[in-house]
């Protein structure tokens, strides 16, 4: 993957590091206890480090983000979360930004997400898709998901 390093007033958005997965953890189980997010194991974040990119305020990790190539010139962002002290500053909007980029860089032309946010995704240039348009490969991760097979995300598009 190619590195990223995004610094705009305090803000830095960079790679995710392997000492930063346990606070990424923490900041997705917050979500996870609201049912605004399904569940991520530490062993699964720690497989994606790669994938994921973080926010950090004033060197603290505040937020995540991961891309997943998935099959062909699709990918999927997934597992984004912003402590809940840090929203509404732009940083989930920089961490799509960011996956774009990186997208882009790849070769990737078609971005989804499988989201219970999908006002924040649609003010990011996304519309709502059926998921019966996505491809069946996508669905191995969906296997380990509590909620298989009746699965109650809002599944969306953004072609880059």
């Amino acid at each position: 993957m190619m590195s990223v390093n995004i610094n705009v007033n305090g803000i830095s958005i960079h790679n995710a590091q392997v000492k930063d997965i346990p606070v990424l953890k923490g900041i997705i189980d917050g979500y996870v206890k609201d049912e605004k997010m399904l569940p991520r194991s530490m062993s699964e974040l720690y497989e994606s480090t790669q994938d994921f990119f973080v926010c950090k305020v004033e060197g603290e990790v505040v937020a995540g983000c991961a891309l997943k190539v998935r099959w062909g010139e699709l990918a999927e962002i997934a597992s984004l979360a912003v402590r809940q002290d840090h929203l509404l500053q732009g940083i989930g909007s920089m961490l799509v930004d960011a996956c774009i980029k990186q997208a882009k860089d790849l070769g990737v032309t078609h971005l989804f997400t499988l989201t219970y946010a999908p006002e924040f995704f649609a003010k990011n240039g996304f519309v709502v898709i059926d998921k019966a348009n996505l491809p069946h490969k996508i669905w191995a991760d969906c296997i380990r998901c509590p909620k298989f097979p009746n699965c109650d995300e809002i599944a969306m598009e953004l072609r880059i």
